[in-house]
């Protein structure tokens, strides 16, 4: 019995130790990357939804070598142009960055509209059901064109797409897109509900993300997600248009089976005095509860983090784990300024 006492101590000392090597041997980038970076800016056209079209910005490292791939969803009143401190980071670290516009939810909302009536203008488009289930089908029709780009001679990205490493990404409604791309179940009481999700993405980073207004069905809406995710959100983080509060920021997290739930990792970071603004690499005058002076250590710490994150689980990379979940790692550099909570497998 001594001996088998022994034998399992060491085992665990020595995954602990192997583990906290791991953790210590990796360190994500606290600058761009070491790739040059170049844009594609394009409008695809879906003729299976009556021509529809979906204006993208690629950011992609420069070379000939095959690299993940990532779908991003901007907030509501976005367009592709947003979230570029994200999009040109992850691409410098050898990512190919795909920034969607969702045509019904970009800033067509607002951009024409008097100051005085804009706000009710953007809670008037939160209703408008067509233009939500569009961006789920958007990322669907981005990912089936990166298919056909990957094997077009005349496409700067030909052979350049590693799609069996593709992650998902969005702040906002692009949130709320991200998890239903990720697999989120909408009105689950209706037979089987509504499911849009697309399991070629192996990955997700819902950021500011609202749950749906129905608390009674999120447990089983969140359940059918079946993918690792890094989700986001502040302690500051309501909003003005759906009067979404923090608490209800929190709920996707909670909801999502974690591996003892039959799920994947999943991961909560809250940002402490964090507000809605932070994720999106700019500011608008007036926006937000937050301190502005804090948003370039947020930003930095965005990118840090989910830089991670795609390490981890789009290139399978053991020390990147590591450094996400162990005490030495992620948890260290986010210090005073997140919380990090974490299901993982034990």
């Amino acid at each position: 019995m001594r001996s088998l006492t022994r034998q399992m101590f060491l085992a665990a000392f020595t995954l602990f130790t192997a583990r906290a090597l791991c953790a210590a041997s990796y360190e994500p980038s606290a600058e761009a990357g070491p790739r040059e970076v170049a844009t594609i800016v394009e409008d695809w056209t879906d003729a299976k939804r009556q021509d529809r079209k979906v204006p993208v910005k690629v950011y992609y490292p420069k070379g000939s070598d095959r690299c993940p791939v990532i779908i991003f969803s901007h907030g509501l009143g976005g367009t592709r142009e947003g979230y570029e401190y994200v999009g040109r980071y992850w691409a410098s670290h050898g990512f190919v960055s795909v920034h969607l516009q969702h045509l019904g939810s970009d800033d067509a909302v607002w951009r024409d509209v008097p100051a005085a009536q804009r706000l009710a203008e953007m809670k008037k488009a939160t209703m408008n059901l067509r233009a939500a289930l569009d961006r789920p089908k958007d990322v669907t029709f981005a990912i089936d064109t990166l298919e056909r780009l990957n094997k077009d001679s005349t496409s700067a990205l030909k052979g350049r797409l590693d799609l069996d490493r593709l992650g998902m990404a969005g702040h906002s409604f692009g949130g709320w897109t991200t998890l239903a791309a990720g697999g989120q179940t909408f009105a689950p009481r209706l037979g089987r509900g509504i499911n849009l999700g697309d399991d070629r993405i192996k990955a997700m980073i819902p950021m500011s993300a609202p749950p749906g207004r129905d608390s009674s069905q999120h447990a089983e809406s969140f359940k059918s997600i079946k993918i690792p995710a890094m989700h986001m959100t502040g302690t500051l983080d309501d909003s003005q248009i759906t009067d979404t509060t923090p608490e209800d920021r929190r709920k996707a997290y909670e909801h999502t089976p974690g591996p003892a739930q039959g799920g994947m990792d999943q991961y909560l970071i809250n940002f402490e005095g964090g507000d809605h603004s932070i994720f999106s690499g700019a500011r608008w005058p007036g926006a937000g509860k937050g301190d502005p002076k804090k948003d370039k250590t947020f930003y930095l710490l965005i990118q840090r983090s989910t830089l991670a994150f795609w390490d981890a689980y789009l290139r399978d990379n053991k020390e990147a784990l590591a450094w996400l979940q162990g005490d030495a790692g992620m948890k260290k550099m986010l210090g005073k300024h997140a919380e990090l909570e974490l299901k993982k497998k034990q």
